[in-house]
């Protein structure tokens, strides 16, 4: 199958690029993945938040056909992992859409933000006030950090800063999502589910591995792992690969310390070994799985660790910085500089730097988004994947499909790409949440 054009002509309208700031402090990274291991395994997770973890409602205002209720919660990542939020990010803000006139129970589909979905507007008048008028279903639409309110101010449109950001926005969208979801419980709404549009269904499927009851799914334009999108889709061409390269050659921290973090070894990792990073080939190669002979089964990272506060402020506080080195190159790199020379970094570094960089990107991304290294829903068959045959954003050749990694999920396929999906099946979403919330009412009509 090949990719849309459209997909492709659109990204070149894009001018703004990905992680101008580089991979992110090496201490946030290594704290990050130290808390992935926790986040990963829902059983550990149990008691990380308070069940009455506290939500508020902060305005009303009353519509034709619904009330929209303005509310925020202060993200529990804060209290978990302090700091590791920008300030801005901190308080979780939401949109609560709720019919005047329920028609069958009082179903509620939280909704999380797609790449550019500032604000609420889009999913408001695309996905919710729809719903209500088709189903009379209630959405509750979470803004993501890094976007709308919650953007930091030195941080240009949609385009996060470090590559880091896109896992702290992860690890907070799974926990506000958990609250919020005992809060709907709380409130008597049932049955409760959860969607989102690319990035954002691919954020609502990383919240919905850490709830502990069968719950409805329905990721669309999304996949198994963010890796790909950054490093063969189009996207990764609006990466600022010059940056990464850089920080990665100079600082011997990402080579020798936060490699051997990385624990995701499933059939498509890039087997993030010190002997791989000697000679990691091309990346037509890197994407070749039959050499991945037996490799089937997931190794999930973070076996072992305790759960409880205690250990969690103890695990994440250990956590200490490294220094960085300037190697032989670059003090070449320097010396030419200095003689007047004008010097191209990427030209003088080692050959292998670009493929060792994108080698770094698939082994950090693979580590922290991928959904083998989470734990599988509790019951696959709620979740219905809403996949576009000619996406060129969201690639899926090289990685394990979620059918893979989630026996028994359901896959639907649209004509077309990303884009075109986007702007022009919104209805397709829609009918693939209402069959999703029908499956639970039939299978557990009795689970609330």
């Amino acid at each position: 199958m090949g990719v849309s054009r459209l997909d492709i002509f659109y990204r070149r309208l894009l001018l703004t690029k990905l992680f101008i700031g580089g991979w992110g402090k090496p201490e946030d990274l290594k704290r990050i993945f130290e808390f992935r291991k926790i986040i990963g395994d829902r059983e550990k997770c149990k008691f990380l938040v308070p069940e009455d973890y506290p939500v508020y409602i902060n305005k009303t205002v009353e519509h034709t056909d619904c009330h929209i209720h303005d509310g925020f919660l202060i993200s529990p990542l804060e209290h978990l992992v302090p700091g590791i939020l920008p300030p801005e990010s901190v308080r979780a803000r939401f949109q609560f859409i709720v019919p005047k006139q329920w028609k069958n129970n009082r179903p509620v589909c939280i909704h999380l933000a797609g790449t550019g979905d500032h604000f609420f507007w889009r999913r408001r008048n695309l996905m919710a006030r729809p719903m209500i008028k088709e189903a009379g279903m209630a959405s509750l639409l979470l803004e993501n950090p890094y976007y709308g309110y919650r953007k930091p101010k030195d941080q240009l449109r949609s385009s996060l800063k470090n590559v880091s950001d896109l896992f702290v926005m992860g690890g907070a969208l799974i926990l506000e999502s958990t609250v919020l979801l005992r809060w709907l419980q709380r409130e008597g709404y049932w049955p409760l589910g959860m969607t989102g549009i690319s990035m954002g269904g691919y954020m609502a499927s990383l919240a919905v591995t850490n709830w502990p009851k069968p719950i409805p799914l329905v990721p669309c334009l999304s996949w198994s792992t963010a890796s790909s999108v950054f490093t063969t889709g189009v996207l990764s061409r609006a990466v600022n690969w010059t940056e990464l390269e850089k920080q990665y050659a100079v600082n011997s921290v990402y080579e020798e310390e936060i490699i051997k973090l990385l624990e995701y070894c499933g059939a498509d990792s890039f087997k993030m070994g010190p002997d791989f990073l000697k000679d990691p080939g091309s990346l037509e190669g890197l994407l070749d799985l039959s050499a991945e002979d037996g490799a089937s089964e997931v190794q999930k990272g973070g076996r072992g660790l305790l759960i409880g506060r205690d250990h969690v402020d103890h695990l994440l506080s250990s956590v200490s910085s490294s220094g960085t080195r300037v190697d032989s190159i670059q003090r070449s790199i320097h010396a030419n500089t200095l003689q007047g020379k004008k010097t191209d970094l990427n030209k003088c570094c080692r050959p292998s730097l670009h493929r060792e960089s994108i080698s770094f990107m698939k082994g950090v991304m693979d580590e922290c988004t991928h959904m083998a290294n989470f734990s599988v829903p509790v019951d696959t068959s709620l979740i219905i994947v809403v996949q576009a045959k000619e996406d060129a954003y969201i690639p899926r050749t090289g990685v394990l499909s979620l059918q893979e990694i989630w026996p028994g999920c359901e896959v639907r396929y649209l004509n077309g790409g990303h884009i075109s999906a986007y702007l022009f099946k919104q209805n397709v979403f829609r009918q693939a949440i209402y069959d999703a919330f029908n499956r639970f009412c039939v299978k557990y009509p009795n689970l609330h």
